[in-house]
């Protein structure tokens, strides 16, 4: 079968035809992603974008058009490109530049072999949440421990009791506020 015939079946709903497909294709979605640069991200990153891509080509490939290799090709590239260019928005340099927060219970603090090492690391730790308690209001302390523990925006506004907009808010607030924090640090 040619692969324009590959990916009518796989739109028709065979599932060996789509496997066929991204199984021909993943080295050209490798090769594609080499050529970039993934801030706060790796080449594994944009394989993964480019692997998405190349699904989408596969359900939206038209019969009568260009070759699905060269449909493959563009929209392999245009998922790659979009997600670089939406990383390197500056809206997302807090994730890009970020670091995990402490548990705040020492646990994820590694050990280096040095106890004072340890200690030291454990205090910091400590004071870093003293500070974000301090710094964030209640509501915004509360949103964003949640938050971090995973649930999802309209979730903590469903166990608080508050509008999802109020929620977010308060998580928005707390990020901004814990990012200049961390920023009028000193190191």
């Amino acid at each position: 079968m040619t692969d324009e015939q590959l990916a009518l079946a796989a739109q028709a709903g065979d599932s060996g035809a789509t496997r066929t497909l991204l199984e021909k294709y993943k080295n050209a979605v490798r090769a594609a992603a080499r050529s970039f640069f993934l801030e706060g991200g790796d080449t594994e990153d944009l394989v993964q974008e480019g692997m998405i891509g190349l699904y989408l080509a596969v359900t939206d490939y038209r019969e009568g058009g260009m070759r699905f290799k060269n449909f493959a090709y563009l929209c392999i590239r245009r998922r790659i490109m979009g997600a670089v260019k939406s990383a390197s928005r500056k809206k997302h340099s807090p994730l890009n530049r970020g670091v995990p927060l402490p548990d705040g219970d020492g646990k994820d603090i590694p050990a280096s072999g040095d106890p004072e090492s340890f200690v030291i690391a454990g205090e910091e730790a400590e004071e870093f949440w003293q500070n974000m308690r301090s710094l964030l209001s209640a509501n915004e302390y509360e949103a964003l421990v949640l938050y971090m523990e995973g649930l999802s925006v309209s979730d903590i506004a469903a166990r608080r009791g508050i509008s999802v907009k109020s929620a977010d808010n308060a998580i928005q607030r707390a990020k901004k506020k814990i990012a200049g924090m961390v920023r009028a640090r000193p190191d």
